[in-house]
C-alpha cells in the first residue's frame, strides 16, 4: 500500500469532517423534532468498509466512540447482503452496538462502481420510543424491556424502497409518531447527502484509493495516541467515582478504573467495579468504549485524530454483570450520561498523577427533569429542561464553563434559547441565570452552572432523575475545592411547594419548576487566584462578597468593594496554616 504524504492526510481528514459536518447541518435544517432542530442531540460519522468509524467531527462525542461496534454488527448480520441503494437502522445495546435505545443509529452503505466503499452514519437521540415512561427515560425502569422498542440491526430501506412494515411498526411504538418520522426521514437523508460527497470525494482517487487514505488515517491516530502515552510515566493509576442511589433507594457503588501505561499502549481495566445495578445507570460495552476514548483524548489533547486507529492502542477490560458492561435484561437508558460521566471521571483522577498540567477538575451531575404532556392545542410533546445545566471542571489557565450541559457532550448539545424553548412547549420561563457561589474555588474557578425557573402551564408528566441533588459529585485538582450540590422544587399555582424525588415519574397539575444546577470543580489553590479576579467575580455576581473571604482569603471593604490588601494576605497566611477555618 502506498504511503500518502502528511499534507494529503490531512486534506483528507479535513474533508472527511465536512462532510460529517454537512450531514449535520441537513439533519438539524430538516429534523422535526427541538431536541434536533435546536439543541443537536444526534451525531453523524464515517466508517470505513471494514467497519472503523473514521471521522466523527459532527455532534456529541459520547455517541460516535462506539459506532464502530454498530457497524460491525450491520457487517456480521448481513454479509453478503449489502446493496446499493441500502439503509439500516439499530439501536439495541446488547446485540446491535448501541449505547442505549433512545439512540437510534442509521448506517448507509456507500458504494463506487458496485464496490462497497464507506458507510455514512447518523446516531440521533429520539423523542420517544415508548417504554414505561414518556421521552425516553424511565427511573422507574428494573429491565431493558421497560425503556422502550428494542432494534437489532434491520435493512430499514432495501435497493432505495422503503421497507414500509418496519417503518410502520417502529413509528407504532412511539407517542409522537409525527415527530419520529419526521426525525428518521431526516436522518436517511443526511446520510444519502454524506454517501454522495464520498462518493464524489473518491471518484478521483477509486474506490482503494480512498480505501488507502482511511488505512492512513487510522495509522496516524494510532501513532499520535502512542506518540502522547509515551510522554506519560508508565505504570498502573487508579481512579474512581460513586453511584449513591440506583433510582430506587440509597446505595453505595463505585466505577473503579485502572490506566496502566506502556511504551506500546494503554490497559483501561475496571476490575473492582460493582455489579449492574437494579435502576437504569448501567453501561453498555459500546458505551463504555465510547466513554474510554472520550476520556483518553480529552486529557491526552485534540491533536490526536479521534477514529478508531486510537484502539489498536487501548485494551478495555469490563468484568461482565459490572456497572460497565451489563449483563441482559439490565436497563441502561442513562448510559450515556451517567455512568458514562463516571468513567470519564475516573480516568482523568488515574491520569492526573502523570501530567498535572493537563488535569481538569470534575463536572458535576445534572438536577433537572424531562416534562411531556399536550399543550393547549392537543399537540403531545416531550421536553427536556436544559435551561439549568451543571458548570465545567476549570482546567490550567481557564476557569470551568458556568453552563456546559452533561461532560458527554462536551458543549457538542446547543442548550435552548429562552425564545424558542417558550414557543415550542406551553412554558413561560421566569428565570434563567448563573448561580452565584455555584463553582469550585480554586486559582481557576469551577463553572457556576446555571437555575432557571419555569412555569408549566397544564397538568405533565415528569421523569425526575436528579443525579446532582445528593452529594457532592465533581472534584477540585491540585488544590482546588469541589463545588456544592444541586435541586429541583416545585411550587403549585395554590402556593403549596413539593420537592419532588431524585428519581421517579410523576403526573402532575400545573406547576412553576425551579431548577438549580451544581458547579465545576475548581483548579489549583484558591488563595493563589489573584485578588482582582476575585473582585471582578463578586462584580459580575459570580462570587459573593462572603464567600470571597471564606473560600479565596480576599477581604473587601466599603460599598464600592475595595480590596483591603493587607486584610487579604494576613487572612490568606491563616487560612493557609489552618489557622481559621476556611
Amino acid at each position: 500500500m502506498r504511503t500518502i504524504d502528511p499534507i494529503s492526510l490531512a486534506l483528507g481528514q479535513k474533508q472527511l469532517d465536512h462532510i460529517c459536518r454537512t450531514m449535520g447541518w441537513v439533519m438539524a435544517r430538516t429534523a422535526r423534532s427541538p431536541i434536533f432542530s435546536q439543541s443537536h442531540d444526534f451525531s453523524c460519522f464515517i466508517g470505513s468498509r471494514s467497519g472503523q468509524v473514521v471521522s466523527q467531527a459532527d455532534g456529541i462525542p459520547i455517541h460516535t466512540g462506539g459506532g464502530g461496534i454498530a457497524l460491525t454488527r450491520l457487517l456480521e448480520t448481513f454479509e453478503g447482503r449489502i446493496s446499493p441503494g441500502d439503509c439500516f437502522l439499530a439501536n439495541d445495546p446488547y446485540v446491535a452496538g448501541g449505547n442505549h435505545l433512545p439512540d437510534f443509529t442509521v448506517m448507509r452503505p456507500v458504494f463506487l462502481d458496485d464496490a462497497l466503499i464507506a458507510f455514512t452514519c447518523n446516531r440521533a437521540h429520539q423523542s420517544d420510543i415508548g417504554g414505561g415512561a414518556a421521552g425516553t427515560y424511565n427511573p422507574k425502569a428494573e429491565e431493558i424491556f421497560h425503556e422502550g422498542l428494542r432494534i437489532p440491526v434491520i435493512k430499514l430501506v432495501s435497493r432505495g424502497e422503503i421497507q414500509d412494515d418496519l417503518w410502520r411498526l417502529i413509528l407504532l411504538n412511539s407517542r409522537t409518531p409525527d415527530l419520529l418520522d419526521g426525525d428518521l426521514r431526516a436522518m436517511l437523508g443526511s446520510t444519502e447527502i454524506g454517501a454522495k460527497r464520498v462518493q464524489d470525494m473518491a471518484r478521483p482517487m477509486g474506490g482503494e484509493g480512498l480505501s488507502q487514505l482511511f488505512a492512513s488515517l487510522l495509522d496516524w491516530a494510532e501513532e499520535s495516541f502512542l506518540a502522547a502515552i509515551r510522554k506519560l510515566k508508565p505504570g498502573t493509576y487508579l481512579g474512581e467515582d460513586f453511584f449513591d442511589h440506583d433510582c430506587f433507594e440509597p446505595i453505595e457503588a463505585r466505577i473503579k478504573a485502572a490506566v496502566t501505561i506502556g511504551t506500546d499502549g494503554l490497559l483501561v481495566d475496571f476490575a473492582g467495579t460493582s455489579p449492574q445495578m437494579r435502576g437504569f445507570k448501567n453501561s453498555s460495552l459500546a458505551n463504555t468504549r465510547s466513554a474510554v476514548l472520550f476520556g483518553l483524548i480529552s486529557f491526552l489533547g485534540a491533536h490526536i485524530p479521534r477514529n478508531d486507529g486510537v484502539f489498536r492502542r487501548v485494551r478495555v477490560e469490563a468484568p461482565e454483570g459490572s456497572l460497565v458492561n451489563a449483563k441482559p435484561p439490565a436497563p441502561v437508558t442513562s448510559a450515556t450520561t451517567y455512568p458514562a460521566h463516571q468513567i470519564i471521571h475516573a480516568i482523568w483522577q488515574a491520569l492526573s498523577p502523570t501530567a498535572p498540567e493537563l488535569s481538569c477538575a470534575g463536572w458535576s451531575r445534572i438536577s433537572h427533569c424531562n416534562t411531556s404532556g399536550t399543550d393547549g392545542s392537543g399537540r403531545y410533546y416531550v421536553a427536556y429542561q436544559w435551561l439549568a445545566q451543571p458548570g465545567a471542571g476549570a482546567v490550567k489557565g481557564r476557569d470551568g464553563f458556568n453552563v456546559m450541559g452533561q461532560i458527554t457532550t462536551l458543549g457538542g448539545l446547543a442548550l435552548p434559547d429562552v425564545e424558542d424553548f417558550e414557543t415550542s412547549y406551553p412554558f413561560l420561563v421566569e428565570r434563567q441565570e448563573f448561580v452565584t457561589d455555584g463553582g469550585g474555588p480554586g486559582r481557576y474557578r469551577g463553572g457556576t452552572g446555571a437555575v432557571a425557573t419555569v412555569q408549566v402551564q397544564y397538568p405533565a408528566e415528569y421523569s425526575f432523575r436528579g443525579e446532582g441533588n445528593g452529594n457532592p459529585t465533581s472534584f477540585g485538582v491540585l488544590g482546588g475545592h469541589a463545588a456544592g450540590i444541586g435541586s429541583c422544587s416545585i411550587e403549585f399555582e395554590n402556593g403549596s411547594s413539593y420537592a419532588p424525588p431524585r428519581f421517579g415519574v410523576e403526573k402532575l397539575l400545573p406547576l412553576t419548576l425551579t431548577i438549580r444546577a451544581a458547579g465545576g470543580g475548581g483548579f489549583g489553590s484558591p488563595y493563589l487566584r489573584p485578588a482582582e479576579e476575585v473582585l471582578n467575580d463578586v462584580l459580575d455576581g459570580m462570587v459573593s462578597r462572603e464567600m470571597a473571604e471564606a473560600d479565596y482569603g480576599v477581604v473587601l471593604t466599603g460599598k464600592d468593594l475595595q480590596i483591603d490588601e493587607e486584610a487579604t494576605r494576613v487572612r490568606r497566611e491563616q487560612l493557609k496554616k489552618g489557622e481559621i477555618g476556611a
